[in-house]
């Protein structure tokens, strides 16, 4: 088995930069599932159209699907009625689906696992997904969600990343989540992977929770960005940043518009600004630098 190596995550604790994905010996291969839910934990739809982004940007293909009749209420999650191609009506129903990726110029293969959220038995959906990560010679699992927070739109949407696998955290001087209270299917997850000796590593972004409404382009371009740093591997999101771009602009007209959203939009831009967060540190210039290097070498013939 692989390992993470890692110094500080944005929860982490010391000094140095981050170094997460590393190969034990040179040409191993490393597999990462990837993973988020819609419904609960993906405020904006932001996780899980990030993976949607990742997804289609390798070419993902798939291998594997949940049945939706175990662990879906339709009268909650309703299918839907779309036509295809040939202007047939289909019915699409709800479904966990799984695919297969190779990240471009690396030795990770990637594990993308999209679905929503289930209704029911969600010991007997997380053994099920458990089961398909081992069958694919899972390393490790990466969940992904995102939530509403008290964050200002115009700075940069905070990532944290914590895990429940104490080696892990010590290497990559990651903190464990502090949270308690109801859990989505993500936190059951990760309990149930460090259970069956898959380590997992949970990365949540903070969205604005007066801009909730999907899409959330921001916060997906934060989530991309911080798989990137864990996977080692740059990614293409030019489109994605100019579509967080206007999304940013357009919140700015929408906020100027009324003035207690404006007012309540500043006391969040001031208490973020005379915060020590990790967006404003040496930490994550560091960081931006290192992407911008990475990139332009690969432009390089």
């Amino acid at each position: 088995m692989n390992s993470f190596e890692g110094d500080t995550a944005e929860q982490g604790a010391g000094p140095e930069r981050e170094r997460f994905l590393q190969p034990v010996a040179d040409g191993q291969r490393v597999t990462v599932m990837l993973a988020a839910f819609e419904g609960w934990n993906d405020a904006g739809e932001a996780a899980s159209d990030s993976l949607r982004y990742l997804n289609k940007l390798w070419g993902g293909k798939k291998v594997a699907s949940i049945d939706a009749d175990e662990y879906y209420d339709f009268q909650f999650t309703r299918p839907t009625v779309r036509r295809n191609a040939a202007g047939e009506r289909k019915i699409k129903w709800p479904s966990t689906r799984i695919y297969k990726a190779t990240a471009p110029n690396s030795n990770v293969d990637v594990i993308f696992v999209q679905g929503t959220e289930p209704s029911y038995k969600w010991r007997a959906y997380t053994a099920e997904l458990l089961a398909h990560a081992e069958a694919l010679n899972v390393d490790y699992v990466v969940l992904v969600g995102a939530l509403l927070a008290d964050v200002p739109h115009s700075r940069p949407i905070p990532v944290s990343t914590s895990s429940d696998d104490a080696p892990l955290r010590e290497r990559m001087n990651l903190e464990a989540s502090q949270y308690e209270g109801p859990v989505g299917i993500v936190g059951v997850l990760s309990e149930v992977a460090l259970l069956a000796g898959i380590p997992a590593v949970s990365l949540w972004a903070a969205v604005p929770h007066y801009v909730a409404q999907a899409p959330s382009p921001k916060a997906q371009l934060a989530l991309l960005h911080r798989i990137e740093e864990l996977l080692q591997v740059p990614l293409d999101t030019h489109e994605l940043a100019e579509e967080a771009d206007a999304w940013e602009r357009g919140v700015d007209e929408l906020a100027t518009e009324d003035p207690e959203i404006a007012a309540y939009v500043r006391q969040l831009e001031e208490a973020k600004d005379t915060a020590d967060l990790p967006e404003a540190s040496g930490e994550s210039i560091a960081r931006e630098f290192e992407r911008y290097l990475k990139r332009r070498g690969q432009d390089r013939p």
